[in-house]
């Protein structure tokens, strides 16, 4: 077969959405089903109070002197709806993606001595993903797309002394991904393709945690980048016998496809004071390097193999929050917190495929204090995803979608459990 010919294959599949998820909320989930989803996540790599600090801040583990286990369940909805703008050249209703997606985390810390702890978790720190009707506008970018994750970390912290901590793991993570989108056929009713793999992956965790004095804590964090590769032979269906002819004559029917994704490297600082017995403020700065995962490699394997990289011009994003805890009671802190990321694509380069933006995370929540060995946290966070603009043309057979999404937003809501044995 004609080299050519297998590269216009490859684009025609990636233009089909095979190549990215479409995840309109966004990726990058900071919210485990912790308490520190009251702050938006703020200081959570310094608060270090309860186990899930073995995945936020692993170093910060060996501030804690008895076995402890934290579960958390967070439920999450997602209300998305986009709005075509006049500039849309297909017809179909106007794109409603919402849904309910359940959550949970598990954390554990052991202690090994004076000056070591272990600890595990069990939890989801990436991916979203979107089903839209099957007969929007935007079908024939996308119908549904979805990357799911999760992840188990052991870690391992060492007390250097009084004031210096360190901490890092291994990061297991499972991929599952999924992308459907409809095919314009020349006659007829559309016909649709589908794209479904697993995969995974080995990452890294390294930390520090700084105590200068009582009450205030530095928590530094890196967390590896994260190779997952996802493979399969593309599934056709209710293709009419033209549109069948042009995919097999381009090497698409019956051909293997890969794509290789990168969950971004991150850098993380966190900040913790207790202002007195009553108040406590705490903070983040963080990088994460969306421009690697901008930058997705694609390849087709029939009679002819070939490969090509699609640059998506992401940009790295970083990310601001801050937050409060309040004890009105000696039992009782309420909690709260705003976060602030930027977007990892400008409008020019955004797709529907991942109409990513900048969001913002307006946070509140409860720690009860129910015994010396239980606590209780309930929270929630009001995400805003933005407006997503999107302008895409894809030539004749997909056509142009134009418009923004009027509702772009995630309800998230954590209840956890900690238990001191």
């Amino acid at each position: 077969m004609n080299l050519r010919y297998v590269f216009w294959g490859i684009a025609l599949v990636v233009c089909m959405t095979l190549s990215t998820p479409a995840l309109a909320a966004g990726l990058w989930m900071y919210e485990k089903g912790t308490p520190d989803v009251g702050t938006a996540n703020a200081g959570a790599g310094a608060r270090t109070e309860d186990a899930s600090t073995a995945l936020n801040n692993p170093a910060g583990m060996t501030r804690l002197d008895k076995p402890q286990l934290l579960i958390g369940l967070q439920p999450m909805y997602l209300d998305v709806q986009f709005s075509p703008g006049v500039e849309t050249t297909t017809t179909g209703s106007a794109g409603d993606a919402s849904s309910f997606i359940p959550g949970m985390g598990l954390f554990y810390v052991h202690p090994l001595g004076d000056k070591w702890r272990m600890g595990f978790s069990l939890a989801s720190y990436f991916g979203l993903g979107v089903e839209y009707e099957d007969d929007w506008v935007g079908r024939y970018f996308l119908r549904e797309s979805s990357f799911l994750t999760v992840s188990a970390v052991p870690t391992l912290a060492y007390k250097v002394n009084d004031w210096l901590s360190v901490g890092g793991g291994v990061a297991i993570v499972y991929g599952a991904f999924k992308s459907r989108a409809a095919i314009n056929n020349l006659l007829g009713s559309d016909g649709e393709l589908k794209f479904e793999d697993t995969d995974a992956g080995v990452g890294g965790i390294i930390s520090f945690l700084v105590e200068p004095g009582k009450g205030t804590r530095f928590g530094l964090g890196y967390t590896s980048p994260v190779k997952l590769e996802f493979e399969d032979v593309p599934e056709f269906n209710n293709l009419e016998p033209g549109m069948n002819a042009i995919l097999t004559g381009l090497g698409l029917v019956g051909s293997r496809m890969s794509m290789e994704m990168t969950i971004p490297q991150t850098v993380i600082f966190s900040a913790f004071h207790e202002i007195n017995a009553k108040w406590a403020i705490m903070g983040n700065i963080g990088w994460q390097d969306w421009s690697e995962f901008g930058e997705i490699p694609v390849s087709i394997s029939s009679t002819t193999s070939a490969s090509v990289t699609q640059d998506r011009n992401f940009d790295d994003t970083w990310h601001f929050s801050l937050g409060a805890h309040y004890r009105f009671h000696p039992e009782w802190r309420v909690t709260a917190g705003i976060a602030h990321d930027t977007s990892p694509v400008s409008d020019e380069y955004r797709t529907v495929d991942l109409p990513l933006d900048r969001s913002w995370r307006y946070s509140a929540g409860l720690i009860h204090e129910l015994s010396q060995k239980v606590t209780l946290g309930f929270a929630y966070t009001f995400l805003d995803a933005g407006k997503a603009s999107i302008d895409q043309t894809r030539g004749p057979l997909s056509g142009t979608l134009s418009g923004e999404y009027s509702s772009n937003y995630v309800h998230i809501t954590a209840i956890s459990v900690n238990f001191k044995f």
